[in-house]
C-alpha cells in the first residue's frame, strides 16, 4: 500500500496524519494519504512565493521547454498513469487514457502558449495635446496561484491550473480532491524530472474544509483557480475580495433536439454524452429537450442504446460505466429517483443501484422544478423532455440557475444562429452534445455555473496583469 508524503519546496514532508484512500469500485484502501494542516498551507505558500522571485525572471523559451518535457515524459508513462486514475477515481480505463490523451494536450497547449505572451503598442498621440510619447503594454505573472481541483478529471483538471499558470511564470500551490491525490502526486515526480525548480509547484492534501481557508485568505496568493461545487465557489468569491479567481462550478447541461436531426446519427453521441464516467462530469447530458414529433421515436432509441451500455470493473476494457465516486453520492441520487417518482416521473430504464454504482438511469415524465432537473445530478441520469416549439425548448433550456455548455441539433441555420444569442450558457455547441470539449477552447459558464474562463489561452490572461508603460522621447 502507498502511503504518500506533502511535496514542499520540491521535497517530500513527513506529517502526523494521514487518511485511508479507498477504491471507488471495491471499497479496498488503495494508499495512506499524507494529511495537510494550515500550517502545511502557509510553508507552502510562503515557498511558493521565495520561489516566484526567481521563476518569473525565467524566458517564456525556458518555461516551455519544462513544460514540452512534461507532455514527453506523460507520452512515455501514459498508460500507468491512466492505471492511478482509473484506481483512484474508478474512471473506466478506456476514458482514463482518453484523458491521458487530454492532458497531454493540454500541458502541449501551454508550452506553445508561453511563447505568445505579448502586449500591444498604443498610438499615444492619438489622444489630443500628446507627442513625442510611445506606449506599449505587456503581460506580468501574478505571483502564488492557489488552485483547488476536483475528482472528476485529476490530471486534466489540473494541467488547466498548473499549464497556464507556469507557462507565465507564476508558482502554484495544488490541492487536488480528497480521493484523487494519487495523480497529483505523481505529476510531481514529473514536473521535478522535467526540470522544474524547486518551490514552483507545491502540493498539499487532506481535506478541502480544513485547508481552504489559508489556501485562499492568505495575502501572499494573488490568485484563486477552483472548480468544485457552487456553494464553495460562493464563499470562496467572498472571501477572495479584489484578488483575481476563476470558478468553475458546474451545470445541468442541456440540449434541443429540433425535427430536422437525424435520430439514427445523433442518438449513440447522446447516450455518451449523458452516461461518460457515470455522468459524473461538469457538462454531462443532463436534460433532453425533443420536439414532439420526433418524441417517442427519439426516445425508443436512446433507451435502447442506454440498455446496450456495460456496468462493472474500471479496469475492464469493455466497461462503459463504473462507480460512483462513493456509496453516498449514490444513497443521495437515489433519493433524488424516488423523489422524482412521487412526484409523477418514469423511470423508462435503470434506476437500479448496489452499494457503489447506478444503471445509467432515463427519466420521463419530468417537471422542470424536480431535482434531477433543475439541479446538477452529477450522476449517470438523464431526463426527456417533449416541447412543442422552438421558443418553448430555448424557455425550458434557460429555466435554470446553471449555465456552462449547451447544445442543438437542427439543419436549419436560422435555428442554429437563433439559439447562440438566446441560449443563456457560457457556450452554444451546435450540431453536437453539450459535453462536447477541446483543451483549447474558452469553457466556463454564466449565472451560477462560474465566473472566468479556462482554456490555456483564455486562462493566461487570469494568470497574468496587464502593465501599460509610455516613454517621452521628447525630452
Amino acid at each position: 500500500m502507498e502511503e504518500t508524503k506533502l511535496w514542499i519546496d520540491g521535497k517530500w514532508q513527513e506529517v502526523l496524519e494521514s487518511y485511508e484512500l479507498q477504491s471507488p469500485y471495491s471499497g479496498e484502501v488503495i494508499a495512506k494519504v499524507a494529511k495537510a494542516t494550515p500550517a502545511d498551507v502557509k510553508q507552502a505558500i510562503e515557498g511558493a512565493h521565495n520561489a516566484f522571485q526567481s521563476y518569473k525572471k525565467t524566458t517564456a523559451y525556458e518555461r516551455a521547454e519544462i513544460l514540452y518535457r512534461v507532455v514527453e515524459i506523460m507520452r512515455r508513462r501514459r498508460e500507468e498513469l491512466a492505471e492511478i486514475l482509473t484506481l483512484e477515481a474508478g474512471k473506466p480505463i478506456t476514458a482514463s487514457l482518453g484523458e491521458l490523451d487530454r492532458t497531454i494536450a493540454t500541458y502541449q497547449f501551454a508550452a506553445e502558449e508561453a511563447k505568445q505572451l505579448h502586449g500591444v503598442t498604443v498610438p499615444m498621440d492619438a489622444a489630443p495635446g500628446v507627442m513625442n510619447r510611445i506606449g506599449w503594454t505587456k503581460r506580468v505573472p501574478l505571483g502564488v496561484v492557489s488552485a483547488i481541483t476536483p475528482f472528476n478529471f485529476p490530471f486534466n483538471l489540473v494541467a488547466h491550473k498548473l499549464g497556464p499558470a507556469l507557462a507565465v511564470g507564476n508558482t502554484v500551490v495544488l490541492k487536488p480532491a480528497t480521493q484523487t491525490p494519487l495523480s497529483s502526486i505523481v505529476m510531481a515526480e514529473i514536473f521535478k524530472e522535467a526540470g522544474l525548480p524547486d518551490g514552483v509547484l507545491q502540493i498539499v492534501t487532506g481535506s478541502g474544509s480544513e485547508l481552504s481557508e489559508e489556501l485562499v485568505t492568505n495575502s501572499a496568493v494573488k490568485k484563486v483557480t477552483f472548480t468544485g461545487s457552487g456553494a464553495v465557489g460562493l464563499k470562496i468569491k467572498e472571501q477572495v475580495g479584489l484578488r483575481k479567481i476563476t470558478l468553475e462550478l458546474g451545470s445541468n447541461a442541456g440540449l434541443i433536439i429540433e425535427p430536422s436531426a437525424h435520430i439514427e446519427k445523433i442518438v449513440g453521441r447522446c447516450v455518451n454524452g449523458a452516461f461518460g464516467f457515470a455522468g459524473q462530469v461538469c457538462i454531462s447530458l443532463q436534460r433532453i429537450f425533443v420536439h414532439e414529433s420526433i418524441y417517442d421515436e427519439f426516445t425508443k432509441a436512446f433507451v435502447a442504446e442506454t440498455e446496450k451500455l456495460k456496468v462493472g470493473d474500471p479496469f475492464d476494457k469493455l466497461t462503459d460505466v463504473s462507480a460512483m465516486i462513493n456509496p453516498k453520492e449514490v444513497t443521495r441520487i437515489t433519493e433524488w429517483i424516488e423523489e422524482a417518482k412521487a412526484q409523477g416521473a418514469i423511470v423508462a430504464t435503470g434506476g437500479t443501484f448496489t452499494e457503489r454504482t447506478l444503471t445509467p438511469t432515463v427519466i420521463t415524465n419530468v417537471e422542470t422544478d424536480m431535482k434531477v432537473v433543475c439541479q446538477e445530478v452529477f450522476a449517470p441520469i438523464v431526463s426527456i423532455v417533449p416541447y412543442e416549439t422552438f421558443d418553448k425548448a430555448i424557455e425550458l433550456l434557460n429555466a435554470s440557475d446553471l449555465g456552462l455548455n449547451a447544445g442543438i441539433f437542427t439543419n436549419k441555420l436560422d435555428d442554429a444562429m437563433r439559439a447562440v444569442d438566446e441560449i443563456e450558457a457560457g457556450s452554444v455547441i451546435i450540431n453536437d452534445i453539450p459535453t462536447f470539449r477541446t483543451d483549447n477552447m474558452p469553457y466556463g459558464g454564466v449565472k451560477m455555473s462560474g465566473y472566468g474562463r479556462e482554456g490555456v489561452k483564455f486562462a493566461v490572461e487570469g494568470m497574468t496583469e496587464l502593465k501599460f508603460i509610455t516613454v517621452n522621447n521628447g525630452l
